[in-house]
């Protein structure tokens, strides 16, 4: 079965813009600019956060698929333009006649995809990797997701995200990220995503590509720096099952639970509970403190590069992660309840 709501994006980090084409959505839908725009803001802050900041303040463009704040059937288009563009023109220039080597550099960066970018697409300048590999990306991925919300948020189904854990700390998490500021170091941290409403048989067990958990799990992962990703009760390998497990009970005609271990998802899909998700972030690798690395053109030993970094995007990368399970739950959503329009999917939905 094909997905039903997929998106490409494109862009660099220092590039003109940031594009997605997003596929799939019926139409009749009711998107909110300004919403996405919240999202946007809710991305970029966050304690810890960086100089491009400053710079950059996301707004969207939406140049196609929306007509009068409803989508049409035809596939969205969104636009981000990146402010510092203008600072970067000819060195990120199309044109060849405007090549130069300001700002290539060949030191690979401990914890970075220049390494193994620089090998897989044999690229000597890691310019070339840092570019598309950056967070950066990740703003045009949130617009994405947070269109996904606000289709999930017409049938009842709300997200929301806290934050867990900032390096040792849970609870004065500015103080631990000021240290580590003053050390020209970086923090990582652990936080969690919750959907709430969610319809029972989301996902399938029918094939191990079409369980809900292993999609969302993948979703997340693949946001830069995220190492761990946990549905339900995170100390599940250390629980007994009649502790773990939770017991269904009935309470006026209706089977409740009385736990949610299980985060929302039993047997590859949901089963009706808060869908939780947990996820730890390593420390972001680029630190003004510099770690050893080597040079690739003269294969010396040296310290990595640096430009500039966030201290800690624990909370921007909560926000992300929002948007990525979005993504997954609307797709299912769509292959369950699907429709050309938004009426016809609500009739559907209405007789679940």
């Amino acid at each position: 079965m094909l997905d039903k709501f997929r998106f490409l994006t494109a862009g660099e980090s220092h590039g003109k813009c940031l594009t997605a084409i997003i596929e799939g959505i019926p139409a009749g839908f009711e998107i909110d600019i300004n919403s996405i725009n919240e999202d946007l803001k809710r991305r970029q802050q966050g304690y810890g956060r960086g100089g491009r900041m400053k710079i950059e303040t996301d707004t969207v463009e939406i140049t196609s698929g929306v007509r009068f704040g409803k989508t049409i059937g035809s596939p969205v288009t969104l636009v981000i333009q990146n402010k510092d563009f203008e600072n970067w023109q000819k060195i990120m220039s199309v044109n060849p006649e405007d090549y130069t080597e300001e700002k290539s550099f060949t030191q690979c960066r401990p914890g970075h995809a220049d390494y193994a970018g620089s090998i897989k697409y044999n690229q000597s300048d890691l310019r070339n990797i840092l570019e598309r590999s950056s967070a950066r990306k990740t703003a045009i991925e949130t617009a994405v997701g947070s269109v996904a919300k606000q289709m999930l948020k017409q049938f009842g189904i709300i997200c929301s995200s806290k934050i867990i854990q900032i390096g040792t700390a849970k609870e004065d998490f500015n103080s631990e990220i000021d240290r580590a500021r003053e050390e020209g170091d970086s923090l990582g941290g652990k936080f969690e995503v919750v959907f709430e409403n969610l319809p029972v048989g989301l996902g399938s067990y029918v094939h191990w590509d079409r369980m809900i958990d292993g999609k969302i799990a993948q979703a997340v992962m693949s946001i830069p720096a995220v190492k761990t990703v946990t549905i339900g009760n995170h100390h599940c390998y250390k629980m007994r099952g009649s502790k773990y497990h939770d017991e269904m009970f009935i309470q006026d005609g209706k089977i409740v639970r009385n736990s949610n271990n299980a985060g929302g998802i039993e047997g590859g899909m949901t089963n009706g509970e808060p869908l939780v998700v947990t996820a730890s972030m390593k420390p972001i690798p680029t630190m003004p403190k510099p770690l050893k690395t080597v040079d690739l053109k003269t294969m010396q030993e040296c310290q990595a590069h640096f430009e500039r970094s966030d201290t800690c995007a624990v909370e921007a990368c909560s926000v992300i992660a929002e948007s990525r399970i979005a993504c997954v739950l609307i797709d299912e959503f769509l292959i369950k309840f699907g429709g050309d329009s938004f009426e016809e999917i609500s009739r559907k939905y209405c007789r679940k």
